[in-house]
């Protein structure tokens, strides 16, 4: 609960799902616990008592939500309302006689403070291009030209007759690319061109320029090509239908007919700079976001990303996969979600429930689901405990873990039977966890997806689910901080309650967790490594030649490897368990080279000696002068010095011949004719 006490209403929908008002009241310590049968039509007064009064307020029903919310408003202070579903989601069930502590725990977990994101807005000024490719385009213009600024856009020629009087602009081109987002859309036509003034039977266009730039609000594509956007479906103000489907097409135009003016979306994703590991001295490392975003919203920016904010759409999969913490998804926070998964497990588990198995799902397509499942089949099983995520790839290594740490003895992910686009970030997610939570004694089946749009293909799989035991003494640890503290702090939890715990697990490719190995013989000590780790998990000592490394801050990167000069390190994913408590090891360390001149110890002692060995007597430059080759053993400061007492330069070579001229080879040839005739 959060920390002021709350009313909690909870109603039976007219005796439809039965109500235990001690098991809420179990888990609500200190909350006012008012149940009804009929709280939104005979019993409402109850409602506008309980509104009255201070303190916010747990509504057990989201169907009767904006009545509540306008009889709320009436109070001369209006409490903050926060509504939970236990209709749906558990009374509507063939199981409603043992969903008590479900219900309980639905409650308990509503009250779960969420912390606020940030909002990004958008300004539309209903200036629209329509991208199409035959004469009905003039006529999908003509039925929205008084409300919005039209622009058409043929991308053929086909036999178009001349509007009678020209309303809109009207050009022909192809689209070579498109960017933006609803309010900044900016099309690159090739051959564009405009209408003729004086065309008569069908549209004539006047001389194309090679290449021009269409700036618009709004993108309506019934152009029945490919989609100009990656994930078209989740570009903000890109309205995409099928030509041949007129009410495809006035479904667009009314969406499009709304987007004029000023719009907020969520700012989901919060990036901290200074955590990115994409790469470092033009040498790339980190790359997952970059793979797995599915609008480009994510694009190389130096050394690091940047994320278009504007084009995000939220699936929250470069958070999921980040390994350093520096994309954060923020709706909600992973710490804020792996508190409000603590609080549903254990006020289930405190209200007597069994075997939980959580299900992750989003609210458009999941809820949907299980709303269906409840009226018109056997509803979700007591012991699924349903949980509304924005996105399921939103979800990381580090929820995962923290579910089974706090007691889930299997988590199931709901996703569509054709995803709205790649889900490729959480199944590396699946093929990281699975891995480490049968490494440690987990069942194999006790994580997985669902991937249907039929919710008794749903109701199914989740009642044959095989009955999995939890583990019997759950961690109850509070997450708080970043992604990288809250995943490890998870991982440590999930460590101790583990039915069979090991100390070190091989992951696939790309988990965030690893070591690096190193060919000793091969490596020169350059420490280029060193710079070029963002985590400092490679460290040096300013007091000797050492290469040192602390596995619990690899996040397998792979900047080591890419810039390393000798080629002498490869990633090995895995995770230590005892990472975090273990020092530094010692990969490589030599004795430093002492100056011959003054005896400071400078470089490594193999390096210079080796370098020494290769040059003497061999190279040009130190053929005749022993006195430039010992300037290789000496460190910098005795160089210059040396430079300046015997003025040589310990870089120059041999004294270079003289030029030759026409002269000097007219000498030659004079002087060889009179050796010939001598």
């Amino acid at each position: 609960m959060a920390d002021r006490p709350r009313k909690v209403l909870i109603c039976s929908c007219e005796d439809t799902m039965p109500l235990d008002a001690s098991a809420v009241a179990s888990v609500c310590p200190g909350a006012d616990i008012v149940s009804g049968r009929y709280l939104c039509r005979a019993e409402l007064e109850r409602f506008t008592a309980a509104s009255a009064s201070a303190g916010d307020i747990i509504v057990a029903c989201t169907q009767e939500a904006p009545l509540f919310n306008e009889v709320a408003g009436e109070s001369e202070k209006p409490p903050a309302l926060t509504f939970v579903n236990i209709r749906e989601t558990a009374g509507w069930s063939n199981d409603a006689k043992s969903a008590a502590p479900k219900m309980a725990a639905l409650i308990a977990a509503a009250a779960e403070p969420m912390p606020q994101h940030r909002l990004v807005t958008l300004e539309s000024s209903g200036r629209i291009v329509i991208y199409a490719h035959d004469a009905s385009a003039i006529e999908t213009a003509e039925l929205i030209k008084d409300a919005l600024d039209v622009t058409v856009l043929f991308k053929s020629n086909a036999d178009i007759p001349p509007p009678r009087v020209t309303n809109f602009p009207v050009f022909k081109g192809t689209v070579r690319s498109a960017k933006g987002h609803l309010g900044a859309f900016e099309l690159i036509v090739d051959n564009q061109a405009s209408a003729a003034p004086s065309s008569r039977e069908s549209l004539t266009f006047g001389p194309p320029a090679k290449e021009a730039t269409l700036s618009s609000d709004l993108l309506l594509d019934i152009s029945g090509g490919p989609p100009l956007f990656p994930a078209a479906d989740l570009r903000e103000g890109y309205l995409r239908a099928d030509p041949g489907d007129p009410s495809a097409v006035l479904r667009a135009l009314l969406k499009a007919r709304d987007l004029v003016g000023t719009f907020e979306k969520p700012q989901y994703i919060n990036f901290t700079e200074s955590l990115c590991a994409h790469s470092r001295s033009q040498r790339v490392g980190c790359h997952r976001c970059l793979d797995l975003c599915p609008t480009g919203a994510i694009t190389p920016n130096g050394d690091h990303i940047a994320i278009n904010a504007e084009v995000c759409a939220g699936c929250g999969q470069c958070a999921a996969a980040c390994p350093t913490g520096a994309a954060a998804y923020a709706l909600p926070s992973a710490d804020a979600l792996m508190r409000k998964i603590r609080t549903l497990l254990s006020a289930y588990r405190n209200a007597g429930g069994k075997a939980p198995v959580l299900l992750l799902h989003d609210e458009e397509h999941g809820g949907a689901l299980i709303d269906a499942l409840a009226r018109h089949g056997d509803g979700l099983p007591a012991n699924v405990l349903p949980l509304a995520v924005n996105e399921s790839t939103q979800v990381g290594l580090e929820v995962v873990s923290a579910a089974f740490a706090y007691g889930a003895c299997a988590v199931r992910f709901l996703l569509r039977a054709k995803p709205r686009h790649d889900v490729t970030g959480l199944r590396n997610t699946l093929a990281w966890a699975t891995p480490i939570l049968t490494g440690l004694g987990f069942a194999v089946e006790c994580i997985d997806t669902i991937e249907t749009n039929d919710p008794f293909v749903l109701g199914e799989a989740l009642r044959t689910l095989p009955r999995l035991a939890a583990t019997d003494r759950p961690a109850t640890f509070m997450a708080v901080g970043g992604k990288r503290d809250v995943m490890r702090l998870a991982l440590r939890e999930l460590y101790a309650v583990a039915p069979a715990p090991v100390d070190v697990i091989s992951l696939p490719a790309g988990a965030p967790f690893g070591t690096i190995e190193v060919n000793i013989e091969g490596c020169t000590l350059c420490l280029s490594c060193v710079s070029a780790c963002p985590t400092g998990a490679l460290s040096d000592d300013p007091e000797r030649p050492m290469l040192r490394f602390a596995e619990d801050a690899c996040v397998q990167c792979g900047l080591c490897k890419a810039t390393c000069p000798e080629k002498v390190i490869s990633l090995k994913p895995q995770i230590n368990f005892h990472a975090a408590t273990s020092s530094a090891r010692i990969i490589k360390q030599e004795e430093p080279f002492l100056c011959i001149r003054c005896g400071t110890p400078f470089g490594v002692k193999s390096s210079v000696e080796r370098v020494y060995a290769q040059l003497e007597g061999k190279h040009w430059m130190f053929t005749d002068s022993r006195q430039r080759l010992d300037a290789i053993k000496m460190c910098a400061d005795c160089r210059v010095a040396v430079m300046a007492e015997d003025n040589f330069d310990p870089l120059a070579g041999s004294p270079r011949p003289a030029v030759r001229t026409s002269d000097d080879y007219l000498r030659e040839r004079e002087a060889n004719k009179a050796d010939g005739q001598s």
